[in-house]
């Protein structure tokens, strides 16, 4: 894990984020490290605990001790997503299988829970394998419905292609059943491509979080398999807050990252829906800092965080769209506003527009040269070589990615989605 470009600190290069190339960003991850099942008990798993401000900077706890690490009045953030059977399985008349992948709406839906809703038709955003094989015409599906007696029908028609997906019309009978309970009867849950197996009966529970609510996701927020009902309730008696957000997570979190510049790499957009008594809740913590700390459960709940605190700047300095952040905008927006000013900010325009929630997406992308604003440390898993979220650890603790990844490594760390996870506290500038 050497970088001839490597520079002290806590950057992994003193150039812009758009000049990063993903070639430094890699370590040899055997096969035998990638954890292809969960641990029995989810609070077990091995925690890697990273603190500059530490004696030692890494030390080792299972995640059972999780209270006893957090100082007490910090609020834990959690990504409620809930993971959706999104894998729909065509036979044809010819034995040929057709396999519609569900991504995400393409109708004129205002939220993905409004769009799981939907009775008797959707319109999805879907990858679509064996595609060659469908010609034309629709495809039939039909599985035993939620009373013995019933037969659930689907029916898939492709409307139009759009870059390598398609959007494709569903239609259902009974027609009283919700989109959600279509997949949930019919579909498969969709387990990440690198744990080369098929789905099982024990996933549909282990691969939700015990708190999962909002259905939508096509990936788990995997930070948050390792929290236990037991383990929340020791959090909340020490004095560990706890909120929630809702990042849908979609198929882009695992798209490989193959420009060699990250300027040519266009980032994944995700859903969000922010309830506005979260971001008051948010607002009334940051009061708080330093003393008080915030933490992100996961990747999605730390994109989700730092883009709350980018929409209240460009509100304050009258940006167009203030609710959707793209890719690169963090880092040519004003960089002096306090995070009380940004969310009072946020709080407020929400509550001038009569909203209850913020209902929008974001495609921010934190790498190296980026600066927290909200959180004061992630909690999260061991990520992919040559990968966004890898580095997103870089831009937390700069190049001390490197020796935790060869801590963990050496020290029989579960590697990815199913495996062991870390405690990593920023490193500031």
């Amino acid at each position: 894990m050497t970088d001839k470009n490597e520079q002290p600190g806590n950057t992994a290069r003193r150039v812009h984020p758009e000049e990063l190339s993903i070639e430094d960003f890699d370590y040899p991850l055997p096969d035998s490290r990638i954890a292809k099942y969960p641990l029995t008990t989810r609070d077990q798993s091995k925690l890697l605990i990273f603190n500059k401000n530490n004696q030692k900077d890494i030390t080792e706890r299972i995640y059972r001790d999780l209270d006893e690490e957090l100082p007490k009045g910090s609020l834990l953030v959690f990504n409620n997503t809930k993971v959706v059977e999104a894998r729909l399985l065509f036979k044809k008349q010819t034995g040929s299988t057709i396999e519609l992948f569900c991504l995400e709406p393409a109708g004129n839906y205002p939220d993905i829970t409004t769009a799981m809703l939907s009775r008797g038709e959707v319109l999805w955003k879907c990858l679509v394998g064996g595609a060659k094989k469908w010609k034309s015409g629709p495809l039939t599906l039909e599985v035993a419905g939620p009373h013995p007696a019933n037969t659930v029908t689907v029916t898939a028609n492709k409307i139009e292609k759009q870059g390598d997906s398609f959007i494709i019309q569903l239609n259902w009978t009974p027609v009283e059943l919700s989109f959600a309970e279509i997949l949930h009867l019919s579909g498969q849950l969709p387990l990440p491509p690198y744990l080369n197996r098929a789905t099982e009966a024990q996933d549909l529970e282990t691969y939700q979080t015990v708190y999962a609510k909002q259905d939508g996701s096509v990936a788990a927020p995997t930070a948050g398999l390792h929290f236990t009902k037991d383990l929340l309730k020791r959090l909340a008696d020490k004095g560990i807050k706890e909120a929630f957000v809702t990042l849908h997570v979609g198929a882009g979190t695992f798209k490989p990252v193959k420009a060699d510049k990250m300027k040519d790499h266009e980032m994944h957009a995700e859903f969000m829906e922010i309830p506005c008594t979260f971001i008051e809740t948010l607002l009334q913590q940051a009061k708080l800092k330093p003393e008080a700390k915030i933490l992100a459960v996961g990747t999605t709940s730390l994109r989700t965080l730092e883009s709350l605190y980018w929409m209240g700047v460009k509100l304050l300095t009258a940006q167009k769209d203030p609710y959707i952040i793209s890719q690169w905008e963090p880092y040519q927006l004003e960089q002096g506003i306090s995070l009380v000013d940004s969310l009072a900010a946020l709080w407020q325009a929400l509550q001038n527009d009569g909203k209850s929630a913020l209902i929008t997406h974001t495609q921010i992308i934190i790498a190296p040269g980026y600066n927290l604003r909200v959180a004061d440390a992630i909690l999260t898993n061991f990520h992919q070589p040559h990968s966004t979220l890898l580095l997103l650890i870089a831009a937390v603790v700069g190049n001390h990615w490197k020796s935790i990844y060869e801590y963990a490594l050496g020290h029989d760390f579960r590697f990815l989605s199913y495996g062991d996870g870390s405690l990593l506290w920023q490193v500031k500038p």
